[in-house]
């Protein structure tokens, strides 16, 4: 009844928050500085974008600068599955530059991947770049089966092959366990598209090191609660109706809560920046919750899998995590680099947790193994951000491009 009772209540919503949004953009248009008209304006604004979306927002990367000159990008799907597309930001390279292909793994955890799309637009000044664009299960139909754990890895395993060879894979938090098992499966199988090199940034590779509150909380419950409590069935009308899912609206009321005060405060200052005509600053904030609000549900299978899997009974890191009823093995890597990021301040996964792959990796030469955890930043920062612009994706680049082979 969970979902069903959200589906109402945003249905009941839903012409509020349109008149506000009519009421916003028409009183801007005769409102002078500071003015009731203003205030008005700006208050209704508020109260429209106090809403999820369910749809993916736009990438919004129409070109990048590579070499110093605006390059033009066009998004090109090279692999459409039910549960995912291979997505490609596809650019013209000139002067015989190679830009070696990059697979950047975006997280299936209540948000789309366009979260990443700074991760995207920073690896495309020297990489040719493609992205996990996973759909939203409440708009998958149930003739297509479940999603699982196996499901996720089998996905990656297609979307390398259809890169072929030479690939090099950038995972982002929580697949980064699932990014290191494929790379083992294809290195077990001597599989011709097995990546270059494997970069795992802020994920949870083994949850049993330095535990945050997110890992606390997995453990602090059996499966079955997370299973009788979190999961719902997608209603009607939508085209997955009676999925099982674990609903974003779900995961990101868990987000917001553990920083409610300042979400408060940023719909403070959007109004406050509306009123006082500084425009540059609200578009800051609207941008940030036109993405942080467009909720991504996730197939239950997954989600229950992945909680049971990776943080509760930490299979990856025991050597007890399978693959279509294989062990999964780390130890099998041996051509493939491997490099592991993360931020001294990360409160979701914390330090040491992600690094730990570089034991499990034990076949991987020590030379092509390297770590860097990146000073006074958070979860987030990892990823996205001045210092990963300007000082942890430099270090990523460089392992790359050395290992091109």
């Amino acid at each position: 009844m969970l979902y069903q009772a959200y589906q109402l209540q945003s249905d009941l919503m839903s012409p509020l928050r349109l008149m506000a949004q009519g009421l916003s953009a028409s009183l801007w248009l005769q409102n002078t500085e500071r003015s009731i008209t203003r205030r008005m304006s700006a208050a209704s604004e508020v109260i429209s974008r106090m809403r999820l979306t369910h749809t993916r927002p736009a990438y919004g990367i129409g070109s990048v600068v590579v070499d110093g000159e605006a390059t033009p990008v066009e998004e090109e799907n090279v692999l459409a599955l039910p549960f995912g597309s291979l997505l490609h930001f596809k650019k013209p390279v000139s002067g015989g530059r190679h830009h070696p292909p990059v697979l950047l793994v975006a997280p299936l955890s209540g948000h789309f991947a366009t979260l990443l799309r700074e991760t995207a637009r920073t690896l495309l000044q020297d990489h040719d770049v493609y992205i996990t664009d996973w759909h939203n299960a409440r708009d998958v139909s149930l003739q297509h089966g479940a999603f699982g754990l196996d499901d996720y890895i089998t996905h990656m395993i297609q979307f390398i092959e259809a890169i072929g060879p030479g690939a090099h894979v950038v995972a982002v938090c929580q697949p980064c366990v699932a990014a290191l098992a494929a790379t083992a499966v294809m290195a077990e199988d001597d599989h011709p598209a097995q990546p270059r090199s494997l970069t795992l940034m802020a994920g949870p590779v083994d949850c049993r090191v330095n535990p945050t509150g997110v890992n606390t909380l997995a453990t602090s419950k059996p499966i079955e609660w997370f299973e009788k409590n979190l999961i719902s069935y997608v209603p009607m009308p939508h085209a997955g109706y009676m999925r099982r899912v674990y609903p974003g609206f779900v995961q990101l009321s868990a987000f917001l809560s553990m920083n409610l005060d300042r979400h408060k405060k940023s719909f403070q200052d959007l109004y406050q920046h509306l009123v006082d005509g500084d425009i540059d600053k609200a578009n800051v904030i609207r941008v940030f919750y036109e993405e942080y609000l467009a909720v991504n549900d996730l197939p239950a299978e997954f989600y229950l899998e992945t909680v049971k899997k990776v943080f509760q009974t930490y299979d990856l890191p025991l050597g007890k995590l399978t693959y279509k009823d294989r062990i999964v093995k780390p130890a099998a890597i041996r051509r493939t680099a491997l490099m592991t990021v993360e931020g001294e301040r990360d409160d979701i996964c914390a330090v040491g947790q992600t690094v730990a792959a570089l034991d499990l990796c034990s076949s991987i030469r020590p030379y092509m193994k390297t770590h860097h955890i990146q000073t006074g930043v958070g979860h987030y920062g990892v990823f996205s951000g001045r210092k990963w612009n300007q000082q942890i994706y430099p270090r990523v680049r460089e392992m790359i491009h050395a290992s091109l082979g």
